[in-house]
């Protein structure tokens, strides 16, 4: 979303990150990887809780399903840094508003699996 976040904002978004690591962490990631949007922590679990947010056994963190965006990832350069108390905690994109009204979920299937943007960009624009 970092790539696209000018033209999120210009659909009248914003993109927040929450992530599962420490203030520490979330200050390095947002530096290291250039992140133009804010970022809370959610160390205690609560957002993810809340959001039904799946977490995984250490076997289905590594499912081969993620092999192929993994090697992605790797490629482009991106590195686990350091990782929060749920290194096993999987993620999910929403978009949400006005108000509490949720347009769009996407719960990640494996680490490796993200919301496809041109999804996001449609319940954007609905």
């Amino acid at each position: 979303m970092r790539g696209r976040y000018d033209e999120i904002r210009s659909l009248g978004a914003e993109v927040v990150a929450i992530g599962t690591g420490d203030v520490r962490y979330a200050s390095s990631f947002v530096e290291a990887e250039k992140i133009p949007f804010p970022v809370l922590v959610d160390d205690g679990a609560a957002a993810a809780q809340a959001a039904s947010i799946r977490r995984v056994g250490f076997l289905k963190l590594f499912a081969p399903a993620s092999y192929p965006g993994a090697r992605r990832a790797w490629q482009a350069g991106h590195r686990v840094g350091m990782p929060g108390k749920r290194t096993n905690q999987l993620g999910a994109t929403f978009v949400v508003g006005p108000c509490t009204e949720v347009h769009y979920a996407h719960y990640d299937a494996h680490t490796a699996d993200h919301a496809p943007m041109d999804e996001v960009f449609q319940a954007l624009r609905s």
